[in-house]
């Protein structure tokens, strides 16, 4: 990254080189000591180099000698950025005056954020911060330091275990852990276990309160499996049923797969952004033009500068933009075919909930046509099927 930026400082020019001998031009160049990167083919007897602008004059004799062309192609770099700027003085002195004004806006509070708070409010989170000297519009240098203001802000909220504060340019952030309660119990009212659907028991175990039903017992959606109710009419009590039940439930999934699936691969082109960054905005410095390519992936990389422990509001931004391209693949049916399987059997398990298993797996009914696969497949699935009902005492 700072070599890029010594690059832009010092200024560098795209050059094209065209002749029979190119390649032995670039290898000459080299040996010399030339400093040449990102060096491509860019057709027949064509290469693409990038070379300090300082040393391109000097390729001329290499140039004679191979019996190549040289074709500027772009400059870029802080010297030629002068050299453009000084033509135009009004525009210089404006974006000096512009640079300024940056500068300053960018030495003020426009946003204090909160995260982290689930109980506190955030507007008592807020309060606490202004009473801190921490509000939007406040200018920097006049906050306390970020240790002192944690301290303090986590002194002033109860109900927090660790309060931190984090400045990213024009923005503040207030992140919050709050401090651990424990756990209150619910309240647990009479209850009986029913089924939540229609299976066959495979196992029960109750803990508390009466089984009504046995393993290989079939059972319809809302039959009691455990009882909360103990004793007989005469001598009865009513208790928290508690324990779990598992059965075999039936499932009937449609898969639908497309034989021709489509994914975004890079095509290896790419192109990049320069940015010089000024507090919370951004000022581009090279990479002008239309974009060789439609279908692209954006990748940033952000240097901030910084004295000592504190970050400055300047940086560098590059934003490297990767062509892309949709490709599509051909698949056969019996491999799109075990990929809706693999999916359907996902989907069954996490409707299953947690302990659930596949136990068998039947496909009813399969076809081919128009560009898909559709299958019908039956699945018999082990879960807890117990759900809880609550016993309603007569006169209440």
């Amino acid at each position: 990254m700072q070599s890029e930026v010594m690059r832009w400082i010092r200024g560098y020019v795209r050059l094209e080189m065209q002749g029979r001998s190119s390649a032995e031009l670039i290898n000459r160049a080299l040996a010399q000591g030339f400093a040449l990167w990102d060096i491509r083919v860019s057709g027949e007897d064509k290469v693409q180099i990038s070379i300090p602008g300082r040393d391109a004059l000097r390729l001329r004799p290499l140039l004679k000698e191979t019996g190549c062309r040289m074709r500027v192609q772009k400059r870029e770099g802080l010297p030629f950025a002068v050299r453009k700027w000084s033509k135009r003085k009004t525009f210089a002195i404006g974006a000096v005056l512009f640079v300024a004004a940056l500068y300053l806006l960018s030495s003020f509070v426009w946003n204090v954020k909160v995260e982290g708070n689930v109980s506190i409010r955030t507007q008592a989170i807020l309060d606490a911060a202004k009473q801190e000297g921490l509000y939007p519009y406040q200018w920097k240098p006049r906050l306390p330091d970020s240790e002192k203001l944690s301290y303090q802000l986590q002194t002033r909220l109860e109900g927090t275990s660790w309060v931190g504060v984090e400045i990213n340019g024009t923005q503040v952030i207030i992140k919050v852990v709050e401090a651990d309660k424990p756990e209150e119990k619910p309240l647990v009212s009479p209850r009986n276990l029913i089924a939540g659907k229609h299976a066959v028991v495979t196992e029960i175990q109750a803990k508390k309160g009466r089984p009504l039903v046995q393993p290989n017992t079939y059972v319809r959606k809302g039959d009691v499996l455990i009882s909360g109710t103990l004793g007989d009419e005469t001598h009865q009590s009513i208790v928290v049923a508690d324990g779990y039940v598992k059965g075999i439930v039936w499932y009937v999934s449609k898969i639908e797969v497309p034989l021709v699936q489509t994914y975004q691969t890079y095509t290896g082109e790419s192109k990049t952004r320069r940015y010089l960054v000024l507090g919370s905005q951004g000022i581009q410095v090279s990479g002008y033009g239309k974009l060789p390519f439609e279908q692209y992936v954006t990748v940033p990389e952000h240097t901030t500068l910084q004295w000592r422990s504190f970050k400055l509001p300047v940086g560098w931004l590059n934003e490297k933009l990767l062509a892309s391209e949709t490709v599509e693949r051909q698949m056969e049916p019996a491999e799109a075919k075990g990929m809706g399987m693999e999916q359907a059997r996902a989907d069954i398990l996490s409707e299953g909930g947690r302990e659930a298993r596949i136990v068998s797996e039947k496909i009813l009914h399969e076809k081919t046509e128009n560009g898909k696969v559709y299958m019908e497949v039956h699945f018999e699935v082990e879960e807890f099927i117990m759900q809880e009902q609550p016993i309603v005492k007569q006169g209440e």
